[in-house]
């Protein structure tokens, strides 16, 4: 298994997560405000079984790759999924449960990472998808 750094894990998952249309993904930097990971990634289902599709394609995928997670929790529900791939921590909501624990505001002090191409343009265009006057 061939080490990757904590930025690569980052766009992988952030892959992973998008080839399931996750909505509304967003990446914090988080190595300077904590030491638990170097990154989160945040991103939402429009349903239960969405979130648990995201979760499952990216465990497979990154485990795939000789990258299994050190644990998930919160698949079975599928309203708050909860993946630590140690550095990289990814955090999958069903919309309505995002938006009450709001962790982009818990820990909206860290910055948001801006995403290369095609990740950007991926992320606005699941974003977009929710709003039909954008």
């Amino acid at each position: 298994m061939a080490a990757i750094n904590a930025w690569d894990k980052a766009l992988l998952l952030t892959r992973f997560a998008l080839e399931k249309k996750a909505r509304d993904l967003v990446v914090l930097e988080v190595r300077e405000v904590t030491s638990i990971a170097d990154y989160f990634i945040i991103c939402s289902g429009s349903s239960d079984r969405q979130v648990q599709s995201i979760a499952q394609g990216i465990e497979e995928n990154l485990s795939g790759a000789g990258h299994p997670p050190l644990s998930v929790e919160g698949v079975h529900r599928g309203h708050w999924v909860l993946m630590d791939f140690s550095d990289v921590i990814v955090h999958i909501f069903y919309e309505p449960v995002r938006e009450f624990y709001d962790l982009e505001g818990l820990w909206g002090h860290a910055p948001r990472v801006e995403l290369p191409e095609p990740y950007s343009t991926l992320v606005d265009q699941f974003q977009a998808a929710d709003n039909p006057l954008s």
